[in-house]
This record gives structure tokens, sequence and C-alpha cells, in this order.
């Protein structure tokens, strides 16, 4: 597993500010594997949320952020794959919670319900986060 590498991807409705992302992080260290969609073209999120989500469960990238109007479409998507857990974020605080308690793997953030300026704050406290283990490992495996 590359311990540096993630996976961005959205739909249309979140472009702009997954761009924005993608400078961010990189701008932290982070080797990041954008992986569309390119054109504002109206296109469907489960096809996106599914493909980020492959290339963390497989091991090519450690996280993934994905992005679509609400954050929750996209989300579902990519929690359909074995391995993947991935929650919604709209704050910070639950950002880093998801890292210290679930062991998320993913982020998804709504284009439509946060800010830039939060965006890169919730992408800061995900990143910056590590899982706790402990009692949490049990419930994390329960989720698998």
């Amino acid at each position: 597993m590359s311990s540096k590498r993630i996976v961005l991807s959205s739909d249309h409705a979140a472009l702009a500010l997954r761009a924005r992302i993608a400078e961010h992080v990189q701008s932290l260290g982070w080797e990041v594997e954008d992986i569309g969609p390119t054109t504002n073209e109206s296109t469907h999120y489960p096809i996106h949320g599914a493909a980020a989500a492959a290339r963390v469960a497989s091991g090519d990238c450690q996280f993934g952020i994905i992005l679509c109007g609400t954050g929750q479409g996209i989300m579902m998507a990519a929690n359909k794959v074995k391995g993947i857990r991935c929650g919604v974020c709209s704050d910070p605080f639950s950002a880093r919670m998801i890292r210290q308690h679930n062991d998320a793997n993913m982020l998804s953030i709504g284009a439509r319900v946060v800010g830039e300026d939060l965006a890169l704050d919730i992408v800061n406290a995900f990143l910056s986060a590590e899982f706790e283990g402990g009692r949490h490992q049990t419930r994390v495996e329960m989720i698998e």
C-alpha cells in the first residue's frame, strides 16, 4: 500500500471543489490520483464512487476523497466495495472521528453543502487523524 497516495473523484457537481482539494492535498505532500471526471457534463456518481473505492480497496491508494452534491450518494456507492469504510462529513470533528474510531479509509464531502474553506478543514482533520484501535478495532471488525 502506498502510504502517501490518495485517490480523488467526484461527479459533475463537484469539479471545482475537487480540484481545490487536490491542490491542497498535494501541498501536504500526498501523491494525488485524480480519476475525474474532467468536464461538467452530467455523470453518474455511483461510477465514480466505486472506481475510487476500488483503488483504495486494492491498496493502490491509502485513502480516497470523493464528492458529489450532498456527498451521500457517492458515499453509498463507495461503501458497496468490500473493505471500504467511507463517511460523509460536513465538519472537521466528524472527519477526525471517522478516522479515529471507524478507521475510515475514504471521506465523502458534499460540494453543495460545504464551502471551500470548510472542506479543506474537513480534509485536514481526516488526514491528520489516526485510528485509535483498542475497543474500536473490535467494532471495525464487526462492520467488516
